[in-house]
């Protein structure tokens, strides 16, 4: 008898080559026989129900617990073969019903007046750091690489998005500079070296991330002009920097947050100062989060949409001085990534577990069916408090990107951290 995640699949799936074998031994082949084979199997009929009743949380989850069995292809396969037959996703009522609590619970959640970021911080961050040097570059780097020209490795890309962003901050060497979620340290370090003189404070909320990155800063000899803090930007008082950068951390701020965000980057930032934002950002507001990456990946996260962003930006008194969209870019990222993970597969297992390997498995397969699929790209936001704080013109970007250059080809190579 045909389950009615059969009955869904037939709706979604036309085109592609799919073969589904329910948990009675049924096999059915959907499709038009075109592009790569993926075959599927459910190893029980209550994980056929779970998924048809909630697809967005439980694929994943049976998925991980070994319920959801790929067959041929991989879990990315299978969600690409779904999700190119309708970028518009299709809700029956009780889908839908479940899609708005979901959507009321988070926003309740990002307005509720108590921190939780350290904690959502800890939740991913404060994984072992053995686990994100299977798949990050040299740098750890985990924010999405600039892959300018198209083509370069991860490692080149992860350096070409550290030049672009320094290009835009408009840096010199007498400047104060803030980092707002400043990972393993990287950018800091590569700020630092390529304008000696700065002056780098980059706050976490990771006590893993900043161990990590003090360490690194002992290594570079940069203690004297990189410090690492573990603090939140929120409760931080009475401190100026020239220039402002945030890398990857604003989709971690919670919607109900932004105001407060950009009134302590006014609050921060010297009145000729420069910031540069860079965050994930989707095509139009969706009020919530994909429930998979909510529960198991990112609590309490949120992607806005640039227009979700401005008006905190404008009703701040800040200027936006200018907009780039990166298309893509963060799918050719996730790819590298899922790649290098999935082939140390006997290495994350070693750590955790099949079924955590499984769900990071999960995790990057679908972030990147999100960027390549339903249109989510990079946001970077320059912001300032005065116009004449930025040229009139962009022809700066490139002249800076290649003195940037230049710094790169007599810069120590970095060390690949030893764990």
């Amino acid at each position: 008898m045909a389950s009615g995640f059969l009955g869904l699949i037939r709706k979604l799936v036309r085109k592609g080559n799919l073969k589904v074998t329910l948990a009675d031994g049924e096999t059915h082949v959907i499709g038009d026989g075109s592009g790569k084979p993926v075959a599927v199997r459910f190893a029980d009929e209550e994980a056929e129900r779970m998924i048809r009743r909630d697809p967005t949380l439980k694929l994943g989850e049976m998925y991980m617990d070994g319920r959801f069995i790929l067959e041929e292809g991989d879990i990315y396969d299978f969600l690409e073969t779904v999700k190119q037959n309708t970028i518009d996703e299709i809700f029956d009522i009780p889908m839908a019903a479940l899609l708005i609590g979901r959507i009321a619970i988070q926003q309740v959640k990002s307005r509720v007046p108590i921190n939780r970021n350290k904690r959502n911080v800890a939740h991913h961050y404060d994984l072992s750091e053995r686990l994100f040097e299977l798949f990050l570059d040299e740098d750890w780097q985990y924010s999405c690489a600039y892959f300018d020209p198209p083509g370069i490795s991860l490692e080149e890309a992860q350096v070409a998005k550290k030049r672009h962003i320094a290009a835009k901050l408009l840096l010199k060497p007498e400047h104060r500079v803030l980092e707002i979620g400043s990972g393993w340290g990287g950018m800091a370090m590569y700020l630092a070296e390529a304008y000696p003189g700065l002056d780098v404070t980059g706050i976490t909320l990771s006590e893993e991330q900043l161990k990590i990155s003090r360490d690194r800063v002992i290594g570079r000899g940069l203690s004297d002009k990189v410090r690492f803090e573990l603090q939140d930007y929120r409760t931080m008082i009475g401190r100026k920097f020239d220039r402002i950068v945030s890398v990857g951390m604003f989709e971690h701020v919670g919607i109900g947050h932004y105001g407060q965000f950009f009134r302590k980057v006014r609050e921060f930032l010297a009145d000729d100062g420069v910031m540069l934002l860079h965050s994930i950002a989707r095509p139009k507001p969706s009020l919530g989060t994909n429930a998979f990456i909510e529960k198991y990946i990112f609590p309490q996260g949120y992607v806005p949409s640039i227009a979700e962003t401005l008006p905190f930006i404008e009703k701040n008194g800040l200027l936006i001085r200018d907009v780039e969209v990166l298309p893509l870019h963060y799918a050719y990222t996730l790819r590298h990534w899922r790649e290098r993970f999935v082939a140390n597969k006997a290495a994350a297992v070693a750590l955790y577990d099949e079924r955590f390997f499984r769900m990071w498995e999960f995790y990057l397969a679908g972030s990147e069916i999100g960027f390549r699929w339903d249109e989510l790209f990079i946001m970077q936001i320059q912001i300032s408090k005065n116009q004449f704080a930025t040229p009139q013109t962009r022809n700066y970007i490139a002249e800076n990107e290649a003195a940037l250059k230049a710094f790169e080809a007599t810069r120590r190579p970095l060390q690949k951290v030893i764990l």
